[in-house]
């Protein structure tokens, strides 16, 4: 295991009143920082080690979320190996928008959102049943064995909750073949100067 792969390594830290200081920090345990008031924790601890871990965390953005979190100063330091990128969220928007979160801001959300649709299982809040993707030929052969001698209606929206006629629609749709609509919730067949 190479030195920084157990440890963050600071080179040269030369912060506030931090006075070109090398310290090397063992990763994942419980580090205490202590000392007088004025030795420089707070410099080496949050503007030096964090300031350049969010500085780190920042950089792979896209540059669109980069311009709503501004650029972060590297910190002077020479030199700092092991540090993985960081983040800390304080409880205050970045964005005029309300429905940005979090998850949205630092993008993180994106990769949730596909981690969960392949990784996780989904299942219906109806029934409790595990739901399961179907190919169209799957779904073919599904409905020509369970209703098999029965009259099937397979429907597909159009218009939705949109005011107007549409009987250049209604004409186009026969046109294409089809033989009944489903027009306020009823069913009917389609008919010459058929409007609504």
């Amino acid at each position: 295991m190479t030195k920084f792969e157990d440890s963050i390594e600071v080179l040269g830290a030369r912060v506030h009143n931090l006075k070109n200081i090398d310290v090397s920090i063992p990763r994942e345990q419980l580090v205490v920082i202590t000392g007088l008031s004025g030795s420089g924790k707070s410099s080496l601890a949050f503007d030096t080690i964090y300031a350049e871990g969010q500085r780190r965390y920042i950089e792979t953005f896209s540059a669109y979320a980069r311009q709503f979190l501004g650029s972060l100063e590297r910190p002077d330091v020479d030199k700092i190996e092991g540090l993985s990128p960081v983040i800390a969220i304080e409880q205050k928007t970045t964005s005029k928008n309300p429905r940005s979160t979090v998850g949205t801001i630092t993008e993180i959300y994106d990769f949730l959102r596909l981690l969960f649709a392949r990784a996780g299982d989904a299942y219906s809040y109806n029934t409790g049943e595990k739901m399961v993707s179907y190919t169209d030929s799957q779904i073919k052969e599904l409905i020509l064995d369970n209703y098999k001698g029965k009259k099937v209606n397979i429907l597909a929206p159009v218009v939705r909750s949109r005011k107007g006629h549409y009987r250049e629609l209604f004409e186009q749709i026969a046109k294409q073949g089809f033989l009944k609509v489903r027009a306020d919730e009823e069913v009917v067949d389609i008919e010459k100067g058929m409007k609504l």
